[in-house]
């Protein structure tokens, strides 16, 4: 049988060999297949990651969903976001993408979707209901195998992105599937380009593939100093989210790339929304004001913003983690090897600096985002409890995803993560000693309930 706890608000992940192993994949396979099935749906695209686990448990899923009639066509190994533009340009009923994402080597988990929708909470269960009832569809499916939609993935990329001169560009892409696609999309775009870490290798030797964190980027920031380069660019380990460091080498944090795409975005649709998560800076929200924009704050989570998106019409979102989602001149979802063009190519129509993109406005001391350990069965209730203290004690609470404190100089945040057993945190204030007050007083009810 399966585990239930795999099933995560957006995907399926866990440990393989001790939460998944190649049997669950069958049943999500049969389980995903089902779910299709009674949708009056069939046909879905297959891809994985650089996993050393990945074909294994992507030939399970395929023998599963086969078994319920559906037509399959794996497109082997692919970023998650050409898995997306697959079921855009071959116009399939849904999509499963074997992937953990930026977990360490011996994670591996599913990404499902409906469409260009996200397969998540309430709908993901529905999966493991079906699993768990052991009520499956039955039929003989086909199967077929597509590599050439890599191509056109790139070919679409580059006809919609002008570069207005040649950018000096490190790439680091954690020995994650990225590496396959950005350098040679963006040498074709003109850029000189230094690649770190592209090939695959789903042991991960050089670093952790989670682009957003200052140690795993270490190695390209002293690559871009040292070379002399314009700024680096870092992808997970599926391609869905960026990191950046600038021609110092310090790595800029998710709401400031997202606050720089989003000065360019502005200029050229006044007026229009920008969807961004409870983590990002206040800078950032004063930012989108300040160039003509409306700021909308929302849920973490790249299935929860992509709802939004859909829901209010807005074409621009992103979040402090580095999903940056684009409907404006493209397709609405998060893909960071196309965010990293529309990025370098903001960096072509200026001969300024990257370090300088935001350095008018004002000074703010904040944290990164911090974690605190705290199981999965306790996390969501511990945050509660900490909301309702701070509520009853008179403080702005904003409680749309956990509880972001509002301070006139400053605020903090605790929510409880949906894919690991931590509680995530993060401050911010006008001087580093207000910024630590509110860490001190926010940490404090944490612990208390722990």
């Amino acid at each position: 049988m399966i585990k239930p706890e795999v099933f995560r608000q957006y995907d399926i992940r866990g440990i393989v060999g001790e939460d998944i192993d190649e049997e669950s994949f069958y049943l999500i396979g049969k389980g995903f297949g089902t779910y299709l099935h009674q949708k009056g749906l069939s046909s879905l695209v297959l891809g994985g990651d650089a996993r050393l686990t990945t074909p294994s448990l992507k030939e399970a899923f395929a023998r599963g969903a086969l078994e319920t009639g559906c037509t399959v066509i794996d497109l082997g190994m692919v970023a998650t976001p050409v898995l997306y533009f697959s079921i855009w340009k071959l116009k399939t009923d849904g999509g499963a993408m074997i992937t953990a994402s930026h977990n360490p080597s011996n994670y591996n988990g599913c990404k499902l979707n409906l469409g260009l929708d996200s397969v998540y909470a309430d709908e993901l269960q529905k999966v493991l209901h079906i699993i768990q009832k052991g009520e499956f569809a039955s039929g003989s499916g086909t199967y077929t195998i597509n590599t050439s939609v890599n191509d056109d993935y790139k070919d679409y990329i580059i006809s919609g992105i002008t570069l207005e001169r040649p950018v000096k560009v490190v790439i680091d892409a954690g020995n994650g599937v990225g590496g396959l696609y950005l350098p040679e999309i963006l040498e074709n775009l003109g850029c000189e380009v230094i690649k770190m870490y592209c090939e695959p290798d789903g042991s991960f030797p050089n670093h952790h593939p989670d682009p957003t964190i200052e140690k795993n980027m270490q190695d390209l920031s002293k690559k871009v100093v040292s070379e002399g380069y314009e700024l680096g660019i870092g992808l997970d380990g599926d391609a869905d989210r960026i990191g950046v460091v600038d021609e110092k080498g310090k790595l800029l944090f998710g709401d400031q790339i997202l606050n720089i795409l989003a000065r360019d975005y502005l200029r050229h649709n006044p007026g229009k929304s920008v969807i961004v998560d409870v983590k990002c800076s206040k800078n950032l929200y004063d930012d989108i004001i300040k160039y003509g924009g409306v700021p909308i704050m929302y849920k973490t989570g790249h299935a929860n913003i992509k709802m939004k998106m859909k829901e209010l019409g807005v074409e621009f979102a992103g979040e402090m983690s580095g999903h940056i989602f684009l409907a404006d001149r493209y397709l609405g979802y998060d893909d960071a090897i196309y965010v990293s063009c529309r990025f370098i190519e903001v960096v072509s129509k200026t001969d300024a600096p990257v370090s300088t993109f935001l350095a008018d406005q004002p000074k703010m001391y904040n944290t990164p985002e911090l974690h605190i350990a705290c199981s999965d069965d306790r996390k969501f209730e511990v945050v509660a409890k900490v909301c309702d203290e701070l509520k009853a004690e008179g403080y702005d609470v904003l409680d749309i995803d956990g509880a972001r404190v509002n301070f006139p100089d400053g605020w903090g945040l605790v929510r409880a993560s949906n894919t690991t057993p931590v509680l995530v945190t993060r401050f911010e204030a006008v001087t580093e000693e207000r910024m630590k007050e509110i860490q001190q007083l926010i940490e404090s009810k944490i612990y208390k309930y722990l």
